[in-house]
């Protein structure tokens, strides 16, 4: 199998909603939406927006169950000063701020919010991860 991930697609309660917290932070909707799912670009992936309901139906699963999901999406920045900028700008927006910036022991710098679903999303500013000039994280081999 090929290590890449082309799509991370979130079943969100009030697709709605989401589309426009997501259009509050800056993120441009593809022409390739339908009224029942969005598409954004992000970096080499896709964020896609999908009903809840209709995302489990189209996993085969039950839509129940509730709490901590057992992930976090995370957005690398340049510095300290941008993941403080975009944490009260995700809050503007409408999220909930679920941790406040802070160092971080190993040298990094990092706050949580959740978006209306709850999701987790780490803004982070890693000095040992540098960003390319297209914000993507470069890894040491």
């Amino acid at each position: 199998m090929r290590q890449t991930i082309s799509f991370v697609t979130l079943g969100v309660s009030d697709l709605a909603r989401s589309r426009a917290f997501y259009a509050a932070l800056g993120w441009r909707e593809s022409s390739a939406s339908q009224p029942g799912i969005a598409f954004f670009k992000a970096g080499s992936i896709v964020l896609g927006l999908f009903q809840r309901d209709a995302l489990a139906e189209d996993a085969n699963v039950s839509a129940a169950g509730t709490g901590f999901p057992g992930f976090t999406l995370a957005h690398n920045v340049d510095s300290e000063t941008a993941v403080d900028k975009l944490l009260a700008e995700a809050v503007v927006a409408g999220a909930r701020l679920a941790r406040p910036a802070d160092k971080v022991f190993w040298g990094g710098y990092r706050g949580y919010f959740a978006d209306p679903d709850g999701f987790l999303w780490e803004i982070c500013w890693n000095p040992f991860f540098p960003l390319d000039d297209q914000g993507h994280v470069q890894l040491p081999e």
